[in-house]
Parts: structure tokens; sequence; C-alpha cells
């Protein structure tokens, strides 16, 4: 795998600035689609001027955890959408997975910080909602979740 990949696209909105430490990226989305059963698809993603970072680029500066980043990711990204997720069963339906895997399973977080995002949103609540404040809502989240990552404030500004 190359070292960064391109962004798949342009992004939907504009891209939202994002600070990890003293680096400075920006979280983009691809257009959202409605799947089978009003899933709400879309692709995210984290870039610099080289391409898609790390996941390893945003993660702690003392080395990854063990779990896999999207066992990180996914509580923060669906606690910054709380309310607007569906809860289907007892259980959010939310659905992550990423665009690349890993070069080699021992090593999760060296993967490219893309992920592949499915939502169910509560009906009443995204009915009142235009279809850019529902993608507005899931890439400020997404932002929030990844600055979380490294387990260390955004820097200031």
């Amino acid at each position: 795998m190359p070292e960064r990949l391109p962004p798949p696209g342009p992004s939907f909105l504009r891209e939202q600035t994002l600070r990890v430490g003293d680096l400075t990226w920006h979280a983009g989305m691809g257009r959202p689609s409605v799947g089978p059963d009003d899933w709400w698809l879309t692709v995210l993603w984290v870039r610099d001027e080289a391409g898609i970072v790390s996941f390893r680029d945003a993660g702690p500066a003392a080395g990854p955890p063990p779990e896999p980043p999207l066992a990180r990711l996914g509580p923060a990204f669906s606690g910054g959408l709380s309310g607007l997720i569906l809860e289907d069963g007892g259980r959010l339906a939310i659905r992550l997975g990423l665009v690349a895997p890993p070069d080699a399973e021992d090593r999760p977080w060296r993967c490219p910080l893309a992920i592949r995002a499915g939502f169910r949103f509560e009906p009443a609540r995204a009915a009142t909602m235009t279809s850019n404040q529902l993608a507005s809502e899931v890439l400020t989240a997404f932002r929030g979740a990844v600055e979380g990552l490294a387990g260390r404030r955004p820097a200031a500004g």
C-alpha cells in the first residue's frame, strides 16, 4: 500500500479543520446516499497535504493501544451523534468499517484514516433537518471523535 492514499474525491461538505497536538488536518466526507432499510451511508476521511493520514498518526503519542482504532473511534463518534442515531433493539443503528485494511493484522492502527459509515437516524429528529444539516452533524461528530483518538486535547486556536 502506498504511504498515503489520495482522498476518495471532493468532500460533499466543506472540509472541517481538525487539530491534534500541533498538527492541522482536514476532515471530509463523500456524498451520502440512502441504502436499504433507510441506512444513511457515506465515506469519511482525514487528510493533510500529502493525502489520507494514518490512524497511527492520530493515535496516542505513547503508541497505539491494543484494540483496533474503530473500537475507540466508534463510541466517541456515536456519542457525538447522541439522540440522532436510532436505537433498535437496545443497540444504536451505526456501522463503521475501514476503507482499506491495515497492512498487517498485528498492527491495526497502520491503515488510512478513512471509514465507511452507515447510520439509521431517529425519524422524528431527522425529519426536522435537511440532508446538509444531517451531513454536517455527522462530519462534526467524526472530526471530534478523531481529535479524541490521541487521548490528548486538540491544540488551542
